[in-house]
């Protein structure tokens, strides 16, 4: 029996969870376990499955891994294919045997897949994956090894459409239906029937892939230590049914159990006579266009420098100084003005809010940072909301410095994402959200890093993940210089290099001492004396600063000026020096 066969003439009912229905019996043993230590309990689940009308059943594998079973690579395979000899016994020759693969499968997929492949196993489930890049190479190599192999993916969602890493429900599906391997996509887990058909409702889908909804029963308790889902199989089949109209697989994930799968059957036609609601898949690259009149030097003329300036938010309430001089770059015609986000971090104002307030009173065009540090991604997401309501459309996206180590105990980075991902998650956002009047964002560059290769790689992936521009960390050696020249050699978007005059002997040393990613050669340091009035090291960092500025000049598309304790001495004696460019 052939599945591709099958779905041309009948819509498939799948099975239900494993892993929560087998907890709810009463077993006091991981799942995946029972493959060999308790195979007829796998058995009967299987076969009760079967009984209330499953076409399709999944090897109870979905956490048969090396490190979730503390086993070796013979043990897995041992334990992969018990699983797949017990299902195949409760299919017989009527129901189909999917090998079902989870996300702690990526260590071992290879073994998990050769281990199938070996037993026959032609239809192949990776199931509740937040992106498909960990997977594309192992389902290149089953259809390598086994070219008529059927092949499903199903992504993690939350209610709102994305993974855990900031991707979109349409984005996954635009990935999945653009990789030819894949025979099947779809969403499974995360959340229930009702968000579920509305994220199929929005999500636009043309595709000759065949389209699979798993939804959980509902969104569990805790009780005991134990997830708890509400009964509600009437709700879930009649929920099922609107699902069916979209898709052509159909089943259960947690909470589940016969009783729903027995639902679903008697509520919905699994005959051919339906039609699956198909709508644009490819629409979405066209919304997904590169947009830059919002970018803040979008109106800057050829060669003309770009000009960012970065004032820290304050420690305190007291915004005197910051506004001073956030006035005087309003007046000099500063492309834009940069907030931290509680550098080093340690608590300063918040650089959305800041923003915000330093837009209103000076009219000046502002760019917060955002980092990954301090939120999770329902935060964050909040946060650039709040920003745009507040028509803020430039961002500076970084990971963040970490938490410092003496307040560890206390204080924890969230690192949802990176900035990479994040960048991913508002292209998202400009698609889903903000298509009249898209964010820009940019990033930064880490000229210190060991492996400069490695950072041009990363510097690439921003760029493919829509970022606009560059700012570098503030430079005064001439070896770091040549790496930014090398490294704009092999980008497109516009590189900002930073420069933060030093404003005493003590100053430089903490520069080269404390701030990691910085470096201050000693030539310079040596520029400096600790018996030097303030009047004099100011004087002597601002000439370093246009020494730097004149090196630069040649391939930086600007200048990042991060201005020390926001002196607006300082600040006037850059832009006296940024009139000769």
């Amino acid at each position: 029996m052939d599945i591709r066969q099958y779905l041309k003439e009948h819509r498939l009912l799948c099975d239900g969870a494993f892993g929560t229905y087998f907890a709810s019996l009463g077993y006091d043993i991981m799942a995946e376990r029972a493959n060999t230590e308790n195979r007829e309990a796998v058995y009967k689940i299987h076969k009760a499955y079967i009984e209330k009308g499953a076409r399709l059943i999944r090897t109870n594998t979905f956490e048969s891994n090396t490190a979730s079973l503390s086993c070796t690579e013979s043990e897995l395979k041992e334990n992969i294919s018990a699983a797949y000899d017990i299902a195949a016994r409760a299919a017989g020759s009527d129901v189909f045997v999917a090998c079902d693969m989870g996300p702690g499968c990526i260590k071992d997929r290879y073994a998990a897949a050769d281990t199938f492949i070996e037993k026959g196993g032609d239809i192949f489930v990776f199931e509740t994956f937040p992106e498909l890049d960990s997977i594309a190479d192992v389902i290149k190599y089953i259809k390598e090894k086994k070219k008529n192999a059927f092949i499903t993916v199903q992504f993690c969602v939350d209610q709102h459409g994305y993974t855990e890493e900031g991707i979109s429900a349409r984005r996954l599906m635009e990935k999945a239906n653009a990789m030819a391997e894949i025979d099947a996509m779809g969403f499974n887990c995360g959340i229930g029937p009702g968000h579920l058909l509305k994220i199929l409702k929005d999500t636009e889908i043309n595709t000759d892939k065949f389209l699979t909804a798993l939804p959980n029963a509902s969104y569990p308790s805790v009780i005991q230590d134990r997830m708890v889902f509400l009964d509600n199989i009437n709700y879930y089949g009649e929920k099922m049914k609107e699902i069916a109209a979209f898709a052509d697989i159909i089943g259960g994930c947690c909470g589940t159990d016969p009783r729903y799968i027995e639902a679903v059957g008697k509520s919905v036609c699994f005959d051919r006579s339906f039609v699956p609601h198909r709508h644009s898949v490819t629409k979405a690259n066209n919304i997904s266009q590169k947009n830059s009149t919002n970018v803040f030097f979008a109106n800057k003329k050829k060669g003309e420098k770009i000009i960012a300036v970065e004032l820290d938010p304050p420690k305190n309430g007291d915004t005197t100084a910051l506004m001073e001089t956030a006035g005087f770059l309003k007046k000099q015609n500063a492309d834009v003005i940069t907030f931290a986000d509680s550098p080093s971090g340690r608590t300063r104002a918040d650089s959305v809010l800041m923003s915000i307030k330093a837009a209103r009173e000076t009219g000046v065009n502002v760019m917060p940072h955002i980092c990954c540090r301090d939120k999770n991604a329902i935060g964050i997401g909040s946060q650039i909301l709040g920003a745009y309501i507040n028509d803020i459309r430039n961002f500076l996206i970084i990971t963040g410095d970490p938490v410092p180590s003496t307040s560890r105990d206390n204080i924890k980075g969230v690192f949802n994402f990176d900035s990479v991902k994040l960048m991913e998650y508002i292209k998202e956002m400009n698609d889903l959200q903000f298509s009249e009047s898209k964010i820009s964002y940019g990033g930064a560059i880490n000229y210190a890093r060991r492996n400069i290769d490695t950072e041009i790689k990363r510097i690439k992936l921003k760029e493919k993940a829509g970022a606009e521009f560059f700012l570098t960390q503030p430079v005064y050696d001439d070896r770091d210089i040549s790496v930014l020249r090398d490294i704009k050699a092999c980008i497109s978007a516009k590189m900002l290099v930073g420069i933060m005059p030093l404003v005493s002997y003590t100053n430089a040393l903490f520069i080269k001492n404390e701030l990691t990613g910085i470096n201050v050669c000693d030539s310079v340091i040596e520029r400096f004396s600790p018996e030097m009035s303030r009047a004099e090291a100011q004087k002597t960092g601002i000439e370093i600063s246009e020494e730097i500025m004149e090196k630069v000049c040649d391939f930086a598309d600007g200048f990042y000026f991060v201005i020390p304790f926001n002196r607006l001495s300082i600040a006037k004696e850059l832009f006296r020096i940024v009139k000769k460019y």
